[in-house]
């Protein structure tokens, strides 16, 4: 665990192992088969022609020869014909034997293409569901960090009603939240007591709500909206000071662990359910001073199913809160409010809309 899916070109993807959606003969195609060849080199083509080809639904490993990943596997997707001759259980079978010799090879990071999806004429969405579904399994028993690798800018889901239905409602909190503000006002008032966490920004991962910052400025920035607070001993400070430490909240730690004891679920469920990797967990149980993302409370406010309200409080104990005016966190109030926890399914839509998926 995770399952990640990205937007990237796949033969720049630096992992353990790449999936090529190869055809049946291994020896190099169009879309996907062809940019691998092209980008491994002529040495791939070469170990590939002594494998003697490929079945569909199995799968065949090379080395990566020029590629950033150690390995290529190479697996046969079906060719999609209406559904009904075995499509899925064949698609389904390129991530699973892809996925053993991954784990045969000493492999810890796949990265998938969407099989199928593109000359084969697997309908898009199907495909994605088969993929998600199958990986989620495998990595039920299995320590690895999973990602699908979708190239192009096409949404992975059609426009259904459902999807119409939350942009609908990212428009509405969106225009809610943000009130209008005349240049000129914008520019006589500066921003005060900006929250923004330096530590929390990853790359490719932002939040709406964040100010863009030159880097030459960060440390100026940072030394100028600190607190200018005269420094106390203890003895110095005020009673009811010492009254608020004492009955300081739980630690995020100590919540979660409360929460998992009283949804009665296991360590590893709770984990694996977040898309969190062992690694992470390790440092939320071992590291004193370990102080989770964002992302990561959420993870796990969705992997325990909490209300709103509960999740509120569980990102209270790190100091984070749900803003109106982030689409990421609009779309992660819409599926908690409809009671909706399925972390792949809230992905695809961070996805379609552009925004950090969940997952660490």
């Amino acid at each position: 665990m995770p399952l990640h899916i990205v937007r990237k070109d796949i033969t720049k993807v630096s992992c353990d192992a790449i999936v090529n959606a190869a055809n049946n003969s291994l020896l190099g195609g169009g879309g996907v088969d062809g940019a691998i060849h092209r980008a491994a080199g002529s040495q791939l083509l070469e170990e590939c022609k002594t494998l003697g080809g490929c079945n569909t639904g199995d799968a065949k490993i090379t080395k990566g020869y020029n590629l950033p990943a150690r390995y290529v596997i190479h697996t046969v997707g079906p060719i999609w014909r209406g559904g009904s001759m075995g499509e899925a259980a064949l698609l389904a079978s390129c991530y699973n034997k892809s996925l053993q010799l991954a784990v045969q090879y000493n492999c810890e990071t796949v990265a998938f293409p969407l099989i199928s999806s593109g000359a084969f004429g697997y309908p898009r969405e199907q495909a994605l569901q088969v993929a998600v579904d199958t990986i989620t399994d495998f990595l039920q028993a299995a320590e690895l960090t999973v990602y699908i690798v979708i190239f192009d800018k096409q949404p992975l889901q059609e426009q259904s009603r459902a999807t119409q239905e939350i942009a609908r409602y990212i428009d509405r909190h969106l225009r809610t939240a943000q009130p209008k503000l005349s240049c000129k006002k914008r520019r006589a008032e500066p921003l005060e007591n900006p929250s923004i966490d330096f530590d929390d920004l990853q790359e490719d991962t932002f939040s709406a709500n964040c100010c863009i910052l030159e880097e030459s400025r960060v440390e100026s920035f940072r030394a100028s909206t600190k607190p200018r607070i005269r420094r106390q001993s203890l003895d110095e400070a005020p009673q009811s000071l010492l009254k608020m430490l004492d009955e300081i909240d739980d630690s995020f730690a100590v919540t979660l662990m409360k929460l998992i004891d009283a949804k009665s679920i296991s360590d590893v469920e709770c984990y694996k359910r977040a898309n969190v990797s062992k690694q992470t967990w390790y440092k939320i149980l071992n590291e004193k001073n370990y102080r989770p993302s964002k992302n990561t409370v959420l993870c796990f406010a969705i992997a325990l199913r909490l209300t709103l309200e509960e999740t509120k409080h569980l990102l209270a104990t790190v100091g984070f809160a749900l803003s109106q005016s982030s689409k990421f966190d609009i779309i992660i109030t819409y599926f908690i409010q409809k009671g909706i926890y399925n972390v792949f399914a809230i992905n695809e839509t961070l996805f379609d809309f552009d925004q950090p998926t969940l997952g660490v």
